[in-house]
């Protein structure tokens, strides 16, 4: 497996690769890698035939007061995952050569999309991501690219800018990836103490219980949501950020789930923000 640590050489490969005719697939990460990401890892493996993982914590997408220091960082671990699902290639630049001095350039996806949900709680969130996803894909030449669907916004919001910039490349939309309790598995489970993991499989418990009511007949957007807020706020260790219902992908409001939905929630348990969903219809 190869490792590229600057900008400049992982361009030159990816440039040599396409020039081979290679299929190139991307996984984006911000590493501290668990199952869902070599979940995702295992999907590009299987759709093109070379695949780059990203491993770099991107500080665009932090907000002053969020987790971007304490992120968990564990490079030499998340290289010998990324082994033994057969990755290619990782790439781990530095913020130095990702954003170098006078960088000014953004993407920034200003629609409604991004209004909602996380981008509501987190007012730059989006405009890091879609700068460092954008700048990776031109990097890596990526032909293919795979993200999870517990970050489903984000799913939207990608597909969104490579549309309107006509970027060259497909995305992908794996399944959440679940623990056996239920519990999404996040790179951020880490910081949860024993307790605070038994209190967050509220989340998983909630959303269970508006998709057994959506199975039996219910179609009531409201009363959907109310079934999960009510459920986690029994837990006396969890906080919502928010419990939220859109058409999917297009995210508008909806009364009625007559149409494809996600039901997405974000948590607090302690200090640690939790996010997950379900995809009804």
């Amino acid at each position: 497996m190869k490792i590229f640590r600057t900008v400049k050489e992982m361009q030159e490969f990816a440039l040599r690769l396409k020039q081979e005719g290679r299929r190139i697939g991307l996984v984006p990460t911000m590493g501290a890698l668990h199952e869902g990401h070599l979940t995702l890892m295992r999907a590009a493996k299987e759709a093109t035939d070379f695949v780059i993982a990203s491993v770099f914590v991107n500080p665009t997408q932090f907000g002053p007061n969020e987790d971007f220091d304490a992120y968990p960082r564990r490079f030499e671990e998340d290289c010998r995952k990324l082994e033994s699902v057969g990755v290619d290639a990782v790439f781990h630049p530095q913020a130095a050569d990702m954003y170098p001095q006078g960088f000014c350039t953004y993407v920034n996806v200003d629609g409604d999309i991004t209004h909602k949900l996380c981008g509501a709680q987190r007012p730059i969130h989006f405009r890091g991501v879609a700068t460092v996803v954008t700048k990776l894909f031109n990097i890596t030449q990526a032909d293919e690219a795979f993200f999870g669907q517990k970050n489903a916004q984000q799913v939207v919001v990608v597909c969104r800018f490579v549309q309107d910039l006509n970027l060259p490349v497909h995305i992908n939309m794996v399944p959440i990836v679940r623990e056996k309790s239920g519990l999404a598995r996040s790179s951020r489970n880490v910081y949860l103490s024993p307790e605070e993991k038994t209190a967050a499989l509220v989340l998983s418990r909630s959303l269970r219980l508006a998709k057994d009511a959506y199975e039996k007949g219910e179609r009531n957007a409201a009363v959907l949501k109310a079934l999960v807020t009510k459920e986690i706020a029994g837990e006396p260790l969890a906080a919502i950020d928010y419990v939220d219902l859109f058409s999917f992908p297009a995210l508008e409001a909806i009364e009625t789930v007559d149409e494809k939905s996600l039901l997405a929630l974000a948590v607090r348990i302690g200090k640690t923000r939790l996010i997950d969903n379900i995809i009804l219809g």
